[in-house]
């Protein structure tokens, strides 16, 4: 991958709808080298889709919160069986494995407080192996986005 393939992992990054005629222009390219990149770096899963970014308050899930997980031990088969079923979890948008006091910190989306409350005491209580839950909720959003940093 070099700096003009990055460049149009930038722009789509920033409008993923955007024609090829017009992601062309953007990065200084004719049309058809453009989508030869294009598809190149969607076959070899650098771009692995697009989706619409949507406003999680208007969609009906005004509350983030941020979970961070310690597990009790970390034998293969508990922490395959805690990841297995986190990713069945609609409400976990990410989850990522930490270094430091906890094992994984996920971003959970949800309607309200007790569906938060629902969501821990019914769905990730029952997973199993947690030794602890440590919540951080977020109160508002300084910057959100989805454009890599140009290297």
């Amino acid at each position: 991958m070099d700096e003009k393939d990055r460049q149009i992992i930038r722009t789509l990054q920033r409008d993923g709808r955007m024609s090829n005629q017009d992601l062309a222009a953007a990065v200084n390219l004719s049309p058809s080298p453009c989508l030869r990149r294009l598809r190149m770096l969607e076959k070899a899963g650098i771009i692995q889709g697009y989706a619409a970014r949507v406003d999680p308050k208007a969609y009906g899930l005004p509350i983030t919160a941020f979970v961070r997980v310690k597990l009790e031990r970390h034998d293969e088969a508990r922490v395959q069986a805690f990841e297995r079923e986190v990713g069945r979890m609609d409400e976990v948008l990410e989850c990522h494995v930490m270094t430091g006091e906890t094992d994984y910190q996920l971003r959970v989306v949800v309607g309200s407080l007790e569906a938060y409350e629902r969501f821990i005491r019914t769905r990730l209580h029952r997973v199993g192996g947690i030794g602890s839950i440590d919540t951080s909720f977020a109160y508002g959003t300084v910057k959100d986005s989805m454009v890599f940093p140009a290297r």
